[in-house]
Formats: structure tokens, C-alpha cells, sequence
């Protein structure tokens, strides 16, 4: 069990790593492997997929990046296992099942919470990862927070604890929002354009720009290295600007 805790951080710092900071953690060895044979729906590994089925459809879909996150998620764990082929297969098969009902949400909450009983920071760490996955697609339905709440309180996890990770990851996703909405804004006045320009226009000034700043015209007109050097970078800033608005617009 101590072995699985160790994984389940590991996973959540992976991933979180790349979006989301949490505090610092140390000390996590994972190089023994263990062997299990048995009902992965008794094992701590088969119960969180399970829970992370119930999360993934709470919202009646699974985005790309969630199912980009469950498949890492199935091989992470896996590969700690000595018969990790036939691990993995089994929690691939365990996501399957789960997905298709929430009726016996609570039921695996229990189990859970039998094996974690003395483990209370484990648990707080499988919401948070549970609620990682929900919040992934940047979209935190009203479902998704039933469920997670229902899961929290299952496994006994103190009301204030779920509302504190709740709000990090608002505060979070809020704030990489905002930061996005500056980009775009920023994209547009590096690109003398405004939101309300059609394509054709936004092309044109694109086109305009590029001609104005490329490195070749420039060295061309017989200028300094040094302004060479300057139009080099402000190409390259033109070209990011661009990227951002098409991405947005979806050209």
C-alpha cells in the first residue's frame, strides 16, 4: 500500500507539474515493484481508476486531455507492477466498466476509505488528483462537483480541505484565463490589428509586417547587424502573435 500512496503522488506531480503547482515533495522512491494477482477492485491502484471513470463521464464526455491524462495514468501505475501488461489491461477494463454507472460511487468510496482509513493525506491527495482530472478541461461543470463532493465525502475528507482545493484550482484556471485574454490582446496591437478585422485583413497586416521586419529585406537594405538581429526577434514575435489569434479564430 505504501508503495501505491508513493505512485499516486508521483502521477499527481507529473501531471499537476505542467499546469498547477502544489507544494514540494521529497523522498519518493519507486523503484520496488510488487506483484498482485488478485481483484484490482481491492487494491488501491483499480479502486482510484474506478473513481477516475466516475469523474472523467461526470460531465457526459471525455475531453482529449483527459483521456490523454487516464491513458499516462494506466501506464504509470502499470509499469510499477511486475506484471504490468496484465495490470494495465485489467485497469483499462476496470475505466470501461466504472464509466458506464455512477450507482456504486459510494460502494467503491467505502473500499476506498478501508484501505486508507489511517492514511487521511492520501485521501486528500487522491480528491486532489480527482479533482485535477476534472478540472482539465478547464471546464468545472456543476456535475463534476456533485460527484467529486459525493466522492470527498465518502471518504471523509473534511469539508474545508474540499473547498480549499476546490478554490486553488479555480483560482488557477481562473488566472491562466486572464492570462490568455492579455496574450490575445497583446497578439492583436503586435499585429496593428483589432478583434473585429476579418481574416483578410488580419493576413494582410500579418503580410505587411512580415515584409517590414524580415531579416532578409532588412540585411538587404544594408543595415547593421545589430538591426538585423532586432527584426530577427521582432519576426518571431510577429509570427507568435499570429499563431495565438488563428488558434483562437480557428484558422
Amino acid at each position: 500500500m505504501k508503495l501505491i500512496f508513493l505512485l499516486i503522488v508521483g502521477i499527481i506531480l507529473y501531471f499537476i507539474a505542467r499546469n498547477y503547482k502544489t507544494e514540494k515533495f521529497e523522498n519518493i522512491k519507486l523503484d520496488i515493484k510488487e506483484r498482485f494477482d488478485g481483484d484490482l477492485m481491492n487494491h488501491e491502484a483499480g479502486l482510484l481508476v474506478a473513481l477516475m471513470a466516475k469523474v472523467a463521464k461526470a460531465d457526459g464526455q471525455v475531453c482529449e486531455l483527459e483521456a490523454e491524462m487516464l491513458k499516462h495514468t494506466f501506464t504509470d501505475i502499470s509499469r510499477h507492477f511486475e506484471n504490468q501488461e496484465e495490470i494495465r489491461e485489467k485497469l483499462k477494463q476496470i475505466y470501461a466498466k466504472e464509466k458506464e454507472s455512477f450507482d456504486n460511487t459510494i460502494e467503491i468510496c467505502d473500499k476506498l476509505y478501508k484501505v486508507t482509513k489511517n492514511h487521511y493525506q492520501k485521501r486528500v491527495k487522491i480528491i486532489e488528483y480527482l479533482l485535477n482530472l476534472a478540472f482539465i478541461d478547464k471546464d468545472f461543470s456543476q456535475t463534476e462537483f456533485m460527484i467529486a463532493e459525493d466522492i470527498a465525502n465518502a471518504l471523509k475528507i473534511k469539508r474545508a480541505d474540499f473547498e480549499n482545493l476546490v478554490n486553488r484550482f479555480e483560482n488557477f484556471y481562473r488566472q491562466q484565463k486572464e492570462n490568455q485574454a492579455l496574450s490575445l490582446e497583446k497578439a492583436y496591437v503586435i499585429l496593428e490589428s483589432n478583434e473585429n478585422d476579418d481574416n483578410n485583413t488580419l493576413k494582410k497586416n500579418y503580410r505587411k509586417l512580415v515584409k517590414q521586419h524580415h531579416p532578409d529585406i532588412v540585411s538587404g537594405q544594408g543595415a547593421s547587424q545589430s538591426i538585423i538581429d532586432e527584426a530577427t526577434s521582432k519576426l518571431q514575435e510577429i509570427n507568435e502573435a499570429y499563431e495565438i489569434i488563428k488558434k483562437h479564430r480557428g484558422i
